[in-house]
């Protein structure tokens, strides 16, 4: 398989574990940012988020943190996920809008929750999805697509190709691999995920750091 060169994002959960000092040997190994799950729904919240942001701002890395869509009250949502994540200037926050069979927003309730979380925040969350917006947005008003269109899109795309959807003309993150599947590298220095690490890649690393939380 075709292997990925750096400058990489990494996204982390709960699951995926941190050796000690391993943002720095993350770092080292051409990781430039670090996104990590705060909330899910109005009721989770990832244990390791809050301990996490400041070893990774430490070693030099940016930081972010995304909310996982359920099919709950948008404003109860919102209000939840600022609540944990506490957001400073320099903080990328993301909608992840991808399948959860058991409880899923909509694509209007998509586009309710960036447009509630932009106002809070005051200025653009980032988009993440795949095969789930290209399902939906097609279906939803030509507003709501524009509206949400305007935001940057962290694509979900296993493979050597980023298919990027409409109506966008670029992608700002592309999630190339994930839990084993997809391109090297599965594995990075100092973090561990026994089935493969969520890996991204950018631009440039002085792009992004420009772009992080624009």
């Amino acid at each position: 398989m075709t292997t990925m060169q750096p400058p990489f994002v990494v996204d982390l959960s709960h699951f995926d574990g941190v050796r000690p000092n391993g943002f720095t040997l993350a770092k080292a190994a051409g990781v430039v940012g670090v996104i990590h799950k705060a909330t899910q729904g109005v009721d989770f919240t990832d244990g390791e988020y809050a301990t996490r942001g400041p070893l990774a701002k430490a070693a030099g890395l940016l930081w972010g943190c995304y909310h996982f869509n359920t099919g709950d009250p948008v404003k109860a949502q919102v209000e939840y996920f600022f609540s944990v994540a506490k957001p400073d200037d320099q903080t990328l926050m993301a909608l992840d809008f991808e399948d959860n069979t058991a409880s899923e927003m909509s694509i209007e309730q998509c586009a309710e929750f960036l447009d509630l979380a932009d106002q809070k925040l005051g200025r653009k969350l980032v988009l993440y999805g795949g095969a789930r917006i290209r399902e939906q947005l097609p279906t939803a008003d030509a507003e709501t697509r524009e509206f949400i269109g305007a935001h940057k899109l962290w694509l979900s795309e296993y493979g050597p190709v980023a298919n990027v959807p409409a109506p966008w003309a670029k992608y700002f993150l592309w999630q190339f691999t994930g839990d084993g599947t997809g391109p090297d590298p599965h594995d990075v220095p100092g973090l561990t995920n026994s089935k493969g690490l969520d890996v991204n890649v950018c631009g440039s690393a002085s792009t992004l750091a420009t772009d992080w939380a624009s």
